[in-house]
């Protein structure tokens, strides 16, 4: 079975498996190969590696001597991954222990396991965790180039949703002035600036927003970020009315109780992305029409994309709609 690996020279492979490394896309469980002068190096997923990267696809051997967590354990180990930080979710104290042992004497780097405790509660959006090994519940979470330091027991965020971030700022021009109204510890935001953009984030809760901060110096992007803490409604919307080409409004449960402040944040033509929850009989429906009546009749509203990021909960969906905003 071929996978897809990046294509080296050997004078510069082991760079390249550092920068690879560090975004967390080394292929762990397969070994790197050489050929003719080149390397192979096995990668998770070859979309997220720089455009300078020759991806191939080849055949390379199993690494024989890694040892995981499902090895060590006799049930499914089901788990997430933040850096050194390993996330599980397991009710039962006993296959709590028992794969957070596994882990910890598995080959995955690894300082601290944690249990969710508790589900994201409050305006804050955190949940309370469970340490089951190690006493940090501070990660650096590295995601498409970009390196986001975070404190779980004090921030949210989700790594499930790196691929949805990916998408997104994929759209991103260089000129661009973007608004990310809950941005938590960046992101959108980094990788945004990134793309070259010029970008302020909003958040509520203010260690996240000194995580924001931290993380726009981490990743090189201090100039073109702008961090502030509190409501949206009450820290940007004078500031920055009409200054906005890109809206993001990644607050599921209530980003419709907003959308009066993202019509006073919108330049005249202004790109919008909208997450929601929704019943699947109707995932988006609800969404088109809170925005409709936000934004008409001063904006035209042209649905450019829906799409389901993920599955929520029973026959409940994680949606988003990439709405395009033309002031009449």
């Amino acid at each position: 079975m071929t996978v897809p690996c990046v294509r080296v020279d050997r004078e510069s492979g082991e760079e390249t498996r550092q920068r690879l490394a560090e975004s967390d896309l080394v292929d762990q469980g397969r070994e790197i190969v050489g050929e003719n002068g080149w390397l192979y190096i096995p990668v998770t997923d070859p979309t997220a590696v720089s455009d300078e990267d020759t991806v191939v696809e080849r055949s390379v051997p199993e690494r024989e001597t890694q040892t995981m967590p499902d090895d060590l354990v006799a049930f499914d180990a089901s788990y997430e991954r933040l850096g050194e930080v390993v996330l599980i979710d397991e009710d039962d104290p006993d296959r709590a222990r028992a794969l957070a042992d596994a882990i910890v004497e598995s080959d995955i780097p690894t300082k601290t396991v944690l249990n969710r405790a508790s589900k994201i509660r409050g305006e804050q959006r955190v949940r309370d965790w469970e340490v089951l090994a190690g006493e940090d519940t501070e990660a650096v979470h590295r995601e498409y180039g970009c390196a986001f330091a975070l404190d779980l027991a004090a921030v949210y965020f989700s790594p499930r949703l790196a691929t949805e971030r990916h998408r997104v700022t994929g759209r991103v021009a260089a000129d661009e002035q973007a608004v990310d109204m809950f941005a938590g510890v960046g992101p959108f935001a980094v990788p945004f600036a990134k793309r070259g953009a010029t970008v302020v984030g909003t958040d509520i809760n203010e260690t996240a927003i000194e995580y924001l901060r931290a993380n726009a110096q981490r990743n090189g992007v201090a100039d073109r970020v702008t961090a502030i803490h509190g409501d949206v409604r009450a820290v940007a919307a004078d500031q920055y009315e009409g200054w906005a080409d890109r809206l993001v409004m990644n607050l599921p449960h209530s980003a419709d109780e907003f959308l009066d402040t993202a019509r006073r944040l919108a330049s005249d033509e202004c790109v919008l992305h909208y997450y929601d929850i929704q019943h699947e009989d109707d995932p988006f429906g609800p969404g088109i029409r809170a925005i409709q009546e936000a934004m008409e009749p001063e904006y035209a509203v042209e649905v450019e994309t829906e799409h389901v990021v993920r599955s929520y909960a029973p026959h409940e969906d994680n949606v988003v709609l990439d709405v395009r905003l033309l002031r009449e």
